[in-house]
């Protein structure tokens, strides 16, 4: 009865959207929804049935993670053939829920999902990131740089934004592995202070700060941004990668310690990913919540609309306001290209289940990113100061610094 239902679905979906696949059922009979597919799904139990005929993304998503399924082909036709699943069966037209998290976002709860995602093993990521690893978006400026040209050139941008001069104090929340705190102490004479909340990052990043011979200009430390001290302490802020991990309610106490913590007169720039609905609403067809899921528990997208009013409201002046949306597209895409040529060492490391939710993850984000189901935007803004010709600001009138 169910390889019945499983068959009549499929013939039905043919007439309607024909798509490059096969299925394979638990009894070995097969369906194809064309002539040429290019990627074949196996259901490896009745089990799998009620997941693939109900095919949201996370729906999708579980089955694969969980081992109720198989897939072989292109990673890219694999998430476009799920995308065209997804979208035949969604009535919601790919608008996602509000979302309800009322009382995550605890310091407890940010520090165990940031360990979540970035524990993994540091060997795990050098995989498949540049030699800097540099776990966020590269910098095109022509579209035909490798990946660690533009990871460098992202680094340069961010730093040119912010106007770092030999002197300055830097602090960049959320650092990582370092990259960023490293690149603007070396290239920009910067006194750099990097805070995570990562153990496998902090220790990393210290020795990669001894490596570089540079600790008397960095400090790496394992330490929660909400309890940095002093007012007016830093003469630039960064933060990159990391408000994804605030939450909606939280924007606008995030961005008031920013301002806290950043000199009057300045500046500080937000490197984030963000929603694509004016509502914040989470990413269709199930997307957000296998996200939500497997990948950053307690992430959630502000619209830039919400992003800047929060950082408006937290006494902020937004200086510029620059999308990145291809520009994570194509990193993903070499991030994920990378992934699929290490997976079978990549698996070994952190097992079949976590390896099959970063395949499906970062494919599945490079996809969002080039249609637009999200976005980034680098957020540059100034604490005002107060001079006798007004609200002082030390950039300049034009842009033409950042590209000089």
């Amino acid at each position: 009865m169910l390889e019945k239902q499983v068959a009549t679905y499929l013939e039905q979906l043919r007439a309607r959207q024909p798509l490059p696949l096969r299925v394979r059922l638990w009894d070995g009979a097969t369906i194809s929804l064309d002539d040429s597919p290019e990627v074949t799904v196996t259901l490896r139990s009745p089990q799998a049935a009620r997941h693939f005929l109900r095919p949201s993304l996370d729906a999708l998503g579980e089955a694969y993670v969980e081992g109720m399924i198989d897939v072989d082909g292109p990673i890219r036709s694999v998430i476009e053939v799920a995308e065209g699943l997804a979208r035949d069966q969604d009535t919601r037209g790919g608008r996602g829920l509000l979302p309800g998290w009322l009382s995550r976002h605890s310091r407890k709860s940010d520090r165990k999902a940031i360990e979540y995602h970035y524990d993994v093993s540091n060997e795990f990521y050098s995989l498949w990131l540049d030699p800097q690893m540099v776990y966020s978006c590269g910098y095109f400026r022509t579209g035909d740089e490798d990946l660690a040209t533009a990871q460098t050139q992202k680094l340069e941008h961010i730093c040119r934004k912010l106007m770092l001069a030999p002197g300055q104090t830097l602090l960049d929340i959320g650092c990582g592995w370092g990259a960023l705190a490293i690149h603007a102490a070396r290239h920009h004479g910067v006194k750099a202070l990097g805070v995570t909340l990562s153990t496998n990052q902090f220790e990393l990043a210290t020795e990669r700060v001894r490596a570089a011979g540079l600790g008397d200009q960095v400090e790496i430390r394992l330490q929660d941004y909400r309890d940095i001290p002093g007012d007016g302490a830093f003469d630039r802020i960064s933060s990159v990668g990391m408000f994804e991990h605030v939450g909606l309610k939280n924007l606008r106490g995030y961005f008031e310690i920013v301002h806290r913590l950043l000199a009057p007169g300045g500046v500080a720039l937000n490197h984030g990913i963000t929603s694509s609905d004016t509502d914040s609403r989470s990413v269709g067809m199930g997307a957000g919540e296998f996200i939500d899921r497997y990948v950053f528990p307690d992430g959630e997208l502000p619209h830039v609309s919400l992003a800047i009013r929060e950082l408006s409201e937290a006494g902020l002046e937004l200086a510029d306001a620059e999308s990145l949306r291809r520009h994570y597209a194509k990193t993903l895409w070499f991030w994920s290209d990378g992934f699929e040529t290490h997976l079978a060492r990549l698996t070994e490391l952190a097992g079949e289940r976590r390896a099959r939710i970063w395949r499906t993850y970062l494919a599945g984000c490079a996809h969002a990113f080039a249609h637009n189901w999200i976005n980034i935007y680098q957020l540059l803004a100034v604490r005002p100061r107060k001079d006798v010709d007004g609200a002082f600001s030390p950039l300049p009138l034009s842009r033409e610094y950042v590209y000089r």
